[in-house]
C-alpha cells in the first residue's frame, strides 16, 4: 500500500520487474521498485490442456504479467480474496474500490475484458468450453460488437469476469472510493480517509 500511495499508481508485474518474462513464479517474489520493497504474486499452475494451440504457456504467462487486473463485482473480489487468503494465510490483504466509469474512461485504449478467470487453474480442464490465450481478452472498444454466439468474449456486462489494463494505471487517487483493510494503520496517512473495515466488504454492509 505504501508504494501504491507514494507512486499513485498500480503496475503490472512486468512493469515492476521486467525479468524472466513468461517464466512461472512458484512463490511470491519480493523485489525493489522505486526504492521500495514490493511483493509480486506467484503464478497458479495452469494445465497444458487449457492453453490454445495458437500460443504457448510461456507466451500466455508473459501476457498476464503485462496487465493490471480488476474484478467488477463484490462476488468476484470475494472469490479472489478467498483464493489468496488460502494460498498465503499469513498475509494481510487490502481491497481497493475504484470508480469504474472514470477509471475506464481515462484508460480506455488500454482496457481489455475477459469472460473467464484468465489466471485460474480449472479443476477439470477437459470440461472447459474455452482455451486460454492472449486472444481471450477483448478490447473495450470492441465490447458489444461481438457475435452473441461466440464463447470466447463477453457480450454483456454480466459476463465480464475480469477487467485488464496494459502495463499500469496512473493517478489512482483520482478514482479511489474506498480502501478495505483489517488494520487502518497499514494505510499511508494521506489515504486513511478512504479506510473502511475489510469485514464490512466481506459481510456486504
Amino acid at each position: 500500500m505504501k508504494t501504491i500511495a507514494l507512486c499513485d499508481m498500480l503496475c503490472s508485474s512486468y512493469h515492476i520487474h521486467p525479468h524472466d518474462a513468461g517464466e512461472r513464479r512458484l512463490h511470491p517474489k519480493e523485489v525493489v521498485f522505486r526504492e521500495h520493497l514490493v511483493m509480486i504474486n506467484a503464478h497458479l499452475r495452469i494445465p497444458e490442456d487449457m492453453i490454445d494451440a495458437s500460443t504457448t504457456m510461456q507466451q500466455f504467462r508473459a501476457t498476464l504479467d503485462r496487465h493490471v487486473f480488476f474484478w467488477p463485482t463484490r462476488r468476484d473480489c470475494l472469490k479472489m480474496l478467498d483464493t489468496y487468503t488460502r494460498r498465503e494465510p499469513n498475509e494481510a490483504f487490502t481491497i481497493l474500490e475504484l470508480d469504474a466509469h472514470d477509471l475506464l474512461f481515462a484508460h480506455f485504449s488500454a482496457v481489455k475484458l475477459s469472460k473467464y478467470d484468465s489466471g485460474s487453474s480449472p479443476r477439470f480442464p477437459k470440461h472447459c468450453t474455452y482455451k486460454k490465450s492472449p486472444n481471450m481478452f477483448l478490447p473495450l472498444n470492441d465490447f458489444q460488437l461481438v457475435d452473441r454466439a461466440n464463447v470466447t468474449w463477453p457480450t454483456k456486462a454480466s459476463e465480464i469476469k475480469e477487467i485488464l489494463m496494459e502495463e499500469r494505471v496512473t493517478k489512482v487517487s483520482q478514482y479511489l472510493k474506498g480502501i478495505y483493510v483489517y488494520d487502518r494503520a497499514a494505510i499511508p496517512e494521506g489515504w486513511r480517509g478512504y479506510a473502511k473495515p475489510l469485514q464490512d466488504f466481506i459481510t456486504g454492509r
